[in-house]
């Protein structure tokens, strides 16, 4: 039987559905077992970050255990110079808001399967990556990288995850100190806010427009309540007082009662100092 002339399929890129490409990893040079990994560019609308650019980055799915940032970087680092690399539990849009975080300072990572970001120097990079052969697997130990896995990488995590007390204090010195200037920071954009909302001796207040895109601030309970007492000043000098029959009648009423309420409280007074023996009418 004649041989084939068709190029053989195992030497080129393997599409999956999905737009995803397979490529194959094995842990040593004598293993004999393979590990698939799924990867295609990083394309995502919603995606607005500029750590991520569309046309360099590539996502890869199925990340085993045992491959970290730096040994992810160095397999990937073959096709092309690397830019970053970054792995997650789940994916992604965005990383973490806020200040930056010590080890120390957040829980423990999970221990399983990871999705990746890649992101090249070049697009040529990630076209290279995508069109690598899935029967030519990248090793992932090797002589010069050696990855510890088991008992070894256990008593790894376990010795560094002990921390020297010098370096500790560092650390919490300097968090302590970025969080003490943003709270600094942060009174002072109250007192400018209330410098800002305070009224004149007329009773007019400054409103000043904020920068594009900024929220209204709401108003203060202070603020709110300077309002209304304002508008009963205004409303009771516009009312006229005893002018007709039933706001006479209302307001001999309210008198009444007042001096009523006064009688009832000197009576009160008074047994309290009868009962304590120092009342004397002469």
């Amino acid at each position: 039987m004649a041989p084939s002339k068709k190029k053989h399929a195992s030497s080129q890129a393997c599409i999956i559905p999905g737009g995803f490409t397979e490529l194959s990893l094995k842990f040593s040079c004598n293993s004999v077992a393979r590990h698939k990994l799924y990867l295609k560019e990083h394309k995502v609308r919603a995606e607005k970050s500029s750590h991520r650019p569309l046309d360099r980055t590539l996502f890869v799915l199925n990340v085993p255990p045992y491959c970290s940032e730096g040994v992810f970087r160095e397999l990937f680092s073959q096709f092309g110079s690397v830019q970053s690399v970054e792995l997650r539990d789940h994916p992604g849009s965005s990383r973490e808001s806020g200040p930056g975080l010590s080890k120390l300072f957040k829980p423990a990572k999970k221990q399983g399967f990871k999705v990746g970001y890649v992101v090249f120097q070049t697009a040529s990079s990630l076209s290279a990556a995508k069109s690598h052969p899935h029967n030519v697997p990248l090793v992932v130990c090797t002589e010069e990288r050696q990855v510890k896995t088991g008992v070894q990488k256990w008593i790894q995590q376990y010795t560094s995850s002990f921390s020297q007390p010098d370096k500790l204090q560092e650390i919490v010195d300097s968090f302590m100190e970025g969080y003490d200037k943003r709270k600094e920071e942060e009174a002072n954009r109250q007192q400018e806010a209330a410098a800002q909302q305070q009224e004149d001796e007329e009773g007019w207040v400054k409103v000043t427009r904020g920068p594009k895109g900024a929220k209204g601030r709401p108003h203060t309970e202070a603020a709110n309540q300077r309002t209304l007492q304002k508008e009963i000043r205004k409303k009771k000098r516009k009312e006229l007082m005893n002018f007709y029959t039933w706001q006479h009648r209302n307001t001999q009423k309210e008198h009444i009662a007042d001096l009523r309420k006064k009688f009832e409280e000197d009576k009160n007074r008074i047994a309290l100092l009868r009962a304590q023996r120092k009342f004397k009418p002469y």
